[in-house]
């Protein structure tokens, strides 16, 4: 069967362009076809899974597009491949075709000297791609074209590292990568790599990699400390762009100071892979203005990256994180050698609240298994025990304003998820409302005010408010208690300890609320009857034990 890909624009008889054809086995979409456009491929032939094209394939694409002004076959170096479109090219020749021949062998991982097979085609002939195609769209002649895809096919190497082996369809993915192993130097039909190791960070990989692909002793490249390059970080079929990205990340800085280069492009994605296989490949190529102007050039190609067209600041090397205008000093941030009445308080609530939370994680992480995604009791565990762990260095106990600023970056930094952005809110608002006030000792009302104030902020950025079944059903009652008792003239301790009973009462009440926000909204209110929300929960956990804590001291002094 005869699977070819072309531009529909063109027709052979009168396109007036060098026509540019690649090509190769199935299952390194998007390669070949995915490349098929104006500016870059004009036909791509397409063979059998990880097997050459058909000679006929080869000459039906060459008889489809290629013109007066002839064809120029790009070509990866394996053999089938070489036989296949080198016969094919014969062919045309003979029909009166002007053909022009490219074998791409970009692979870094085998010594340079491999008798007749020599290094195989990799993710870097995308590159050549490129330049070809865009010497092509802007008019030169087929030796010219062919010149240009000659020179950056010298000029780039390629190195993968798969973390699995890819499955052949209808086969059983085989097991020669054992546990905790990857694979260094892989070529892209399953075949084994060039050496076997065991898994290492991402760091560690990337500068195995580009020593290899950068060593002087093997020159496989002419790079140079000071030289331009363009960078192509490659996925091979199943790593996420997230893990792409990541290797990217490491890679730039590397190539920047370790090896004095100045990453002029940046491009990351999958752009040859091998079915399903994990992993990705790092290509380098030495860039000068003109090949720079080829790869920039526009096309319409529909899986070359859309915004890669034109000049742009260069590639950074990471600089540190400008600080927050709010920043305290060392000074002010450290924990007071002396506490003061109200800091001996403070210290006994917070750490009566965070050890509350973290004996409650497993109830939480169980109900929240039945109505969300299992991890609150943990999202709260960690933010209990870094306000734990954060107390004992920096809170300012005897400002309370500046503890609960700290605690909010405590909870911010370690939570994560939704729960640490609202927490993080709840503090900010709290310490944005207390700041407000001049005097130095905090009184009830004023934390009634800053709870009231943080309340109002998870309601206005979380969505929610009473009987959506939050964090908010727990806190909402307790506030209009605590304000209830102060007004009515009762002590702190014991009005802070009869709110409390309501956020208990609260959120024990979300039994019977249908969820409205989060991940609670999807469950049936079958199963939420069963448990109360754990969000809720957890706040009226920390604020009773808080509470509880604040009477025992309260009255004891």
């Amino acid at each position: 069967m005869v699977k070819v890909v072309i531009r529909a624009d063109v027709s052979g008889a009168t396109y007036d362009k060098v026509a540019v054809i690649s090509g190769g086995g199935s299952g390194h979409e998007p390669a070949h076809a995915g490349f098929v456009g104006d500016g870059m491929l004009t036909a791509s032939i397409c063979g059998d899974v990880f097997a050459s094209p058909p000679v006929d394939s080869i000459l039906a694409g060459i008889r489809a597009v290629a013109g007066p002004m002839g064809c120029l076959l790009i070509v990866k170096n394996y053999t089938g491949d070489r036989l296949n479109f080198g016969l094919a090219a014969e062919q045309a020749r003979s029909e009166g075709y002007n053909i022009e021949t490219l074998i791409v062998g970009d692979d870094c991982a085998l010594p340079p000297s491999r008798g007749i097979a020599g290094r195989r085609g990799l993710a870097g002939t995308i590159l050549v791609h490129k330049v070809a195609g865009a010497a092509a769209a802007a008019g030169l002649s087929l030796a010219e074209v062919a010149s240009e895809a000659k020179r950056a096919s010298e000029m780039v190497g390629t190195m993968g590292v798969a973390l699995s082996v890819c499955t052949l369809p209808g086969q059983v993915t085989s097991d020669r990568l054992g546990l905790g192993k990857m694979e260094l130097g892989l070529g892209i039909h399953g075949e084994p790599g060039a050496a076997v190791a065991d898994l290492q960070p991402v760091d560690v990989v990337v500068s195995h990699v580009l020593k290899q692909l950068l060593s002087s002793e093997t020159n496989y490249v002419p790079i140079t400390r000071g030289n331009k390059v363009v960078l192509m970080i490659n996925g091979l079929g199943a790593t996420p762009v997230m893990e792409l990205m990541i290797a990217a990340g490491k890679t730039v800085p590397k190539l920047q100071l370790e090896f004095g280069l100045a990453v002029e492009r940046v491009y990351t994605g999958s752009f040859m892979t091998s079915l399903d296989m994990a992993g990705f490949s790092i290509s380098i190529m030495k860039a000068d203005q003109n090949l720079l102007q080829r790869l920039d050039a526009p096309t319409k190609a529909p899986h070359w990256p859309v915004g890669s067209a034109g000049n742009r600041p260069p590639a950074k090397i990471p600089v540190p994180l400008p600080p927050s205008r709010s920043t305290k000093s060392e000074e002010s941030l450290s924990r007071p050698l002396q506490l003061s009445e109200q800091g001996c308080i403070l210290e006994v609530a917070i750490e009566a609240a965070a050890n509350a939370v973290i004996g409650m994680r497993d109830r939480l992480n169980e109900w929240d298994s039945k109505v969300g995604d299992g991890d609150c009791g943990l999202t709260m565990y960690r933010g209990a025990t870094a306000i734990l762990d954060d107390m004992k260095k920096y809170y300012p106990l005897n400002d309370a304003v500046e503890t609960v600023n700290e605690i909010g970056s405590s909870v911010g930094r370690a939570m994560g998820g939704t729960s640490g952005v609202l927490y993080n809110i709840f503090c900010k608002a709290a310490y944005a409302q207390l700041k407000s006030n001049l005097d130095s000792i905090v009184t009830a009302t004023q934390w009634a005010e800053a709870l009231e104030a943080a309340i109002i902020a998870v309601s206005k950025y979380g969505g929610a408010t009473t009987g959506y079944r939050t964090l908010l059903d727990a806190l909402i009652p307790a506030l209009a208690v605590l304000k209830e008792r102060l007004t009515a003239g009762d002590d702190p301790s014991t009005a802070f300890v009869l709110s409390s009973e309501a956020a208990l009462a609260g959120a024990e009440s979300t039994k019977d609320m249908q969820a409205q926000a989060g991940r609670s909204s999807y469950v049936s209110a079958s199963i939420l009857a069963t448990v109360p929300d754990p969000g809720a929960m957890a706040s009226a956990t920390w604020y009773r034990a808080a509470a509880l804590a604040f009477k025992d001291k309260y009255q004891a002094s």
